[in-house]
């Protein structure tokens, strides 16, 4: 296991993350920085603002920013109206960008 520190940045202010998380490796890292930014996302829909110019960056245990995640990368957000599917059919939505 190893510890990975999530702080939250928006160009002007920091949030650190004193403690950090044991988890297995960078992927489980990445994936938990997804969940996290739209956590985030969420909470603060229901409050009426979202900040898009937010971002998480991933430090290792010696410091290093081994993975930075854009909060508008963590979501699509459309703004046409979405059709309706005819009976029988499905969407085809876009999928969601990759995070790397």
């Amino acid at each position: 296991m190893k510890t990975y520190f999530f702080h939250i940045r928006d160009g002007i202010d920091v949030l650190l993350d004193p403690d950090g998380r044991q988890l297995v490796d960078l992927a489980a890292a990445i994936a938990a920085a997804l969940i996290e930014a739209r956590s985030i996302i969420g909470a603060d829909a229901l409050l009426g603002t979202i900040m898009l110019e937010q971002r998480i960056d991933v430090e290792d245990e010696v410091g290093a920013i081994v993975h930075s995640l854009e909060f508008e990368d963590a979501v699509h957000l459309i703004r046409a109206p979405v059709p309706a599917a005819a009976p029988g059919e499905s969407l085809d939505l876009p999928a969601a960008a990759p995070i790397l």
